[in-house]
Parts: structure tokens; sequence; C-alpha cells
């Protein structure tokens, strides 16, 4: 949605493109999927909270290819009506992915709040109606009659997020150094130190592996390797 961290990397991966927003990554994937838009960009990984769980999951059997990454700095602010106080701080909507990375502020600051997950940070300052409402977002979402607490509130400052741009198929795609795959390995010992060799022996450089359990078969994990 408008003013999503979302967003801002969509403006800066292709910024001469119609921006069109969606509701939440399911929404904006399947668009891309159906045609309804040429691309899609999802945040995929974050320097705090790893891996962007649904998203992972998302691409494990996407049609989509990523031909493209940009890492936003993130700087979450604590948006809440003007006039108010922190004191007065009640309830704070946000994305998960941000509670998350702000979470020792939220139980050493204000402990006594609810903490509500909603599907972005911009509809999280949607749902700011009363004096005792907040949500944590970046400083792109205040508008009149807002304002936000002074100071990081991010667990660590140093806060990315990579983002992904995805699109469907084509002779057009844009290259880049690094390459991201997902991988099944049988489960006996050494498969994976086997791919792995396999990577190294042709001077691939693994810049990441996290893992995912296949949902359909309890104790069976797939693997995403990024390398270049």
């Amino acid at each position: 949605p408008e003013g999503s961290y979302s967003q801002l990397a969509c403006r800066r991966l292709c910024p001469q493109a119609q921006h069109v927003p969606y509701p939440n990554f399911h929404a904006a994937h399947a668009s891309a999927v159906r045609g309804e838009t040429d691309a899609c960009v999802l945040p995929i990984e974050n320097s705090l909270q790893g891996g962007v769980l649904q998203n992972l999951d998302l691409l494990k059997e996407s049609p989509l290819v990523a031909t493209d990454s940009y890492t936003l700095r993130i700087e979450h602010k604590l948006i809440y009506p003007e006039g108010s106080k922190l004191s007065d701080v009640r309830r704070v909507y946000s994305h998960d992915q941000a509670i998350g990375q702000c979470s020792k502020f939220l139980l050493e600051v204000i402990p006594d709040a609810e903490v509500i997950a909603v599907e972005s940070t911009a509809k999280g300052v949607g749902m700011i109606r009363l004096p005792s409402d907040a949500c944590i977002g970046g400083s792109q979402l205040l508008r009149e009659g807002l304002t936000a607490y002074e100071g990081e509130i991010a667990d660590d400052p140093n806060n990315f997020t990579q983002f992904l741009f995805l699109q469907r198929g084509c002779d057009s795609w844009r290259h880049t150094e690094r390459i991201f795959v997902v991988a099944v390995c049988e489960n006996r010992p050494g498969s994976l130190a086997g791919l792995l060799n396999i990577m190294a022996g042709h001077g691939l450089d693994m810049t990441k592996i996290e893992s995912r359990p296949i949902k359909q078969y309890h104790g069976e994990y797939s693997f995403f390797i990024e390398f270049k």
C-alpha cells in the first residue's frame, strides 16, 4: 500500500513503472502470477528478523523468477496522534515483521500496550483513530494530525530489508551476479553436504542458506540457497 516499505523498494527498483498497491504480499504475488501486473516486489529477508517466512513459502512453488534485488534501510517510528503522550498509548498496530524488529522497545517502554498485527505498516497507520492508538512504521507514513516518537525504536539501528523483483519468464530478464534457488535433498546423512560440495567445486560462493519445512511431509525440509 501507499507509504509501505515495499512501495519504497518498488520505487527504487522500477521508478518509471506504474505502481499498483495490494493489501498484502500474497495478493501482490498472485497479481503477477495471473498477469494482472508485469512484476511484483516482495521483502525476502530482514537483518534483524531473518527470512520473511510467508514469502519464502510463496516462492518455493512460484512460477515467478527473481531478476533483481534492492536492500532498503528500515527506520521505524512510533507514530501517534498529535497531542498524545507516550504514556497514553494503549494499542500499537503494525505488520508482524515490524513488531518483531521493535520487540525490545515495546517490552521496555510501553509494556502495557496491546500489540496488534495487521497486513502492512501502511494499514497500521490507518488504524489510528483514538488518542491511545499508535503504529510502527516509517516517517513516510506521517500525515497531518500525527507525530512520531523521537529516537530509534528498532532493536538495532542497523536494520535492513532485502526486496526481490519478481517477474514471469521472459527474454528480457535483468541479469545480476547472484542466483537464488530452492533445493530439496534426500533425508540421509551427507546429502546437503554433497550439494554444497558441488557448488564449491565449481567455484560458487554461497552467500545465504535457510531451511523451511515441507508442509506436506513432516520432518522433511527444503533449502533456500543464494550464491554468486
